[in-house]
């Protein structure tokens, strides 16, 4: 059977880490139990225990107990820093606003102040972002919520955090302009205990929750982590052409030729452009030949549309012809023609 010095790690942890004791007596004994977290015992709390010992004089038994030994438990210092977006951040040239994620986890054991810092000019990137704010969540929702999450202020309202415990930051940049497609930036969060950092084991005399001593640990009382934005660049081109066929044959635009227009939309870049609506008045001097608007995409034939407004997006209102071509993904086109008869 464990002694209760072998069943409690806990109280080996703070033995270690704390002051050099002698335990009088054989048996240790735990005058209370006290919670258990991911770095040991809660700093600043008293770890007491009593020996004792049971005799005989002249034959008659009797109990002795030695004096109460008290060991307060040091505080450890210790930070983690994780991205929390699943993948690159997505922007584009010039946007304001780009919101990134990260947890701040305390994985040290009392309840600790955290100081944070931005740096966006880290080495491998294509471009430098430019930090607009560092946002605090303040009610814990995960998602950054505008003018309901506090701005962060370095020094003022640095987030108070609890043992294993973790605060969600939102990281606020811009993207500057003239960025080319797939380009990416490299944003960092660092946060470090205001208590002190340094090198594992550092100690800081009586800084500690509860009294006691604050030490640094393995993580060296800070954390940082990186996430990317990358460059979505679209654009969009519109060609526009046109073919005649006369009465006789040829392609000479004379009175009653037939001219097809044809509109060619094409995006490149990535991510996609919305709600693409594409229009074209009827010129002076022709007339607009009934029925005859088609629309095609990249890979199908092109499909007959109506005259009227209705749900498969063509439309002529007695000026001009319009399309209705929806959301477009990068690297494909859309193909409108219609025709008219010179007057």
């Amino acid at each position: 059977m464990k002694s209760n010095f072998e069943a409690y790690p806990a109280l080996r942890r703070a033995v270690r880490l704390g002051k050099k004791t002698q335990v009088c007596g054989t048996l240790l004994m735990l005058s209370a139990s006290v919670p258990a977290f991911a770095a040991g015992t809660v700093a600043g709390t008293d770890i007491q225990n009593i020996a004792t010992a049971t005799f005989e004089v002249a034959g008659s038994p009797a109990t002795l107990t030695s004096n109460t030994l008290s060991i307060k438990v040091d505080e450890l210092l210790d930070a983690t820093v994780a991205k929390t977006d699943a993948g690159d951040v997505i922007t584009s040239p010039g946007k304001t606003g780009n919101v990134q994620s990260f947890r701040v986890t305390n994985t040290g054991n009392g309840d600790e102040a955290f100081a944070l810092t931005v740096n966006t000019a880290n080495g491998g990137n294509d471009f430098d972002p430019t930090l607009q704010q560092i946002i605090i969540d303040s009610n814990n929702n995960g998602a950054y919520d505008a003018g309901v999450d506090t701005v962060y202020v370095a020094g003022s309202n640095n987030p108070i955090i609890a043992p294993d415990q973790s605060k969600t930051v939102f990281v606020i940049t811009s993207t500057p302009s003239g960025q080319t497609n797939g380009a990416r930036g490299n944003v960092s969060l660092t946060a470090e205990a205001v208590t002190g950092v340094g090198a594992p084991g550092t100690s800081f005399a009586g800084l500690g929750q509860g009294g006691g001593n604050a030490v640094v640990g393995s993580t060296g009382g800070d954390g940082s982590a990186n996430s990317f934005l990358v460059v979505q660049s679209t654009a969009l081109t519109l060609v526009k052409s046109a073919a005649i066929v006369d009465q006789f044959g040829g392609q000479r635009p004379l009175p009653g030729a037939v001219v097809t227009y044809q509109l060619v939309a094409t995006v490149t870049g990535s991510g996609a452009v919305s709600n693409l609506v594409i229009t074209d008045p009827i010129p002076v001097g022709t007339a607009y030949q009934t029925g005859s608007i088609t629309l095609q995409n990249s890979v199908a034939a092109a499909i007959a549309l109506t005259d009227a407004v209705d749900a498969d997006g063509g439309a002529f209102n007695g000026a001009r012809i319009s399309v209705t071509a929806g959301n477009v993904p990068a690297g494909e086109t859309r193909t409108v023609t219609f025709k008219v008869v010179i007057q």
